[in-house]
């Protein structure tokens, strides 16, 4: 490793970090995280805070899970790498397919694809439901209904499904045949609708409308994630999935649900889904999987899937994988994390700790007339939106969240800026007293404004 000085003068010289204008990395150089232990991480200067962002909605075991390294430690002694294309495999592999099916028995799903991360798992998804459906004798059903605000990574096809155009208009033309519904969001929709029951009525009808005016036989899926994460953490109402549901069995439309942020834990229970009492016909995940420790997702089939599939001729084979598919030390990774994640039942955990995030955010609220709007309540998934004017709702500008980030970070804690929204997504693992130190860095920081 190169010393301190160097790292300083070579950052964003060489490198064009995701999400972020290079230029800028440049004449702002990023925060370089040298270190991290539990739940918090330390910069190059020294500088400890609590990582409310989790690193990136990922790191559900926090930084110092010993027996996760140590499950990757040994299998790169063991089998490094060997591909998990059609005709070989290796022994972490087939356990690991075993250990996903077993933690997602309860959502119907039956089979694991995996892949190098959540975009890839999305995008498996995608192509294996228009596959579906032709195996069926119905090849016309190609197109996507998703919702806007929804985020599904930064492939063609998810980011062609994604419903924020952040991540759309500098790539355009996306994949044909993509069609989005409002976002379950109170605070700000097309119907001006604060009540979220009535708000997920209205969108289901919007769907009934769409998937008629498209042609029922003409769609492939729909796609959503339980609770819109990169969004701004958008809480639907406990009645929407149901809804949803309920509209895709109707038209013979396959159900995905994105589970990258939400699986593992991160709601209070194991799934989104499950979460909201509903099985999906296939489950996209990633981050939580291996607690980020190292890159893995899976694409998740149920039985109904998985029987069409297995049960095709020549046209059921998957001409779809990735180098990193079934990868033995990721695989390794993700036998030491389930059994982890079950053993520390992060979970429970999450629903307290989520709990008290909440209402801490909704107690700065009434302390802060920057914030509009506090968003949460269910697991460790809070988001807080910040507006120049509560009554006109309009966001505040980019220089001040900046300065309220920077602020917050002095104060004791990361925090994730997304537009004029505060994101968090700490830990599973943190405790009472790391979310305080969050909430009170959060109250400095807003001061700053």
């Amino acid at each position: 490793m190169k010393d301190d000085n160097f790292l300083r003068e070579m950052n964003a010289r060489h490198l064009w970090h995701p999400m972020g204008h290079p230029g800028d990395a440049q004449e702002h150089a990023p925060k370089i995280i040298k270190g991290a232990e539990g739940v918090t991480i330390t910069d190059i200067d020294g500088h400890r805070v609590v990582d409310a962002v989790g690193g990136l909605w990922c790191v559900n075991l926090g930084y110092s899970n010993d027996v996760v390294k140590q499950a990757i430690a040994d299998q790169l002694w063991q089998l490094p790498y060997y591909s998990a294309f059609a005709g070989t495999t290796n022994p972490p592999a087939i356990e690991a397919s075993y250990a996903v099916q077993e933690f997602f028995a309860p959502d119907g799903m039956v089979r694991a694809f995996f892949t190098s991360g959540g975009s890839d798992s999305v995008d498996t998804c995608l192509r294996l439901a228009r596959q579906y459906h032709r195996l069926r004798g119905q090849p016309a059903r190609t197109k996507f209904l998703s919702l806007k605000k929804g985020y599904h990574g930064t492939h063609f096809g998810g980011a062609s499904v994604n419903g924020n155009n952040r991540f759309r208009v500098n790539y355009e033309p996306l994949l044909p045949g993509c069609f989005h519904l409002p976002s379950p969001y109170p605070y700000r929709n097309p119907f001006d609708e604060a009540d979220p029951a009535r708000l997920a009525r209205r969108i289901a009808a919007m769907a009934v409308d769409e998937i008629e005016f498209q042609g029922p036989d003409s769609i492939a899926a729909f796609i959503m994630e339980p609770v819109q994460g990169a969004g701004g953490v958008i809480v639907p109402d406990e009645s929407f999935m149901g809804l949803m549901r309920e509209i895709c069995d109707r038209y013979g439309i396959l159900l995905i649900a994105d589970e990258v942020i939400t699986g593992f834990g991160r709601l209070g229970d194991w799934t989104g889904s499950r979460h909201w009492g509903v099985q999906p016909d296939m489950m996209s995940t990633a981050k939580g999987i291996t607690s980020g420790y190292f890159p893995v997702g899976a694409a998740l089939m149920g039985q109904k899937v998985a029987d069409v599939f297995e049960t095709a001729d020549a046209e059921g084979s998957i001409w779809h994988g990735y180098t990193y598919s079934a990868h033995p030390v990721g695989a390794a990774a993700v036998v030491a994390t389930l059994a982890e994640t079950q053993r520390l039942d992060v979970k429970t955990n999450a629903a307290a700790r989520g709990r008290q995030l909440y209402d801490g955010m909704v107690d700065l609220a009434g302390k802060h007339d920057i914030i509009g709007d506090v968003r949460g309540g269910h697991g460790l998934m809070t988001g807080v939106e910040l507006v120049s004017d509560r009554d006109s709702k309009t966001p505040l500008d980019a220089t001040t969240m900046k300065r309220v980030h920077q602020a917050t970070y002095e104060a004791g804690a990361m925090v994730r800026l997304g537009a004029h929204n505060i994101l968090m997504s700490p830990p599973l693992t943190i405790s009472e007293a790391e979310v305080n130190t969050i909430l009170s860095a959060l109250d400095t920081g807003l001061a700053a404004a």
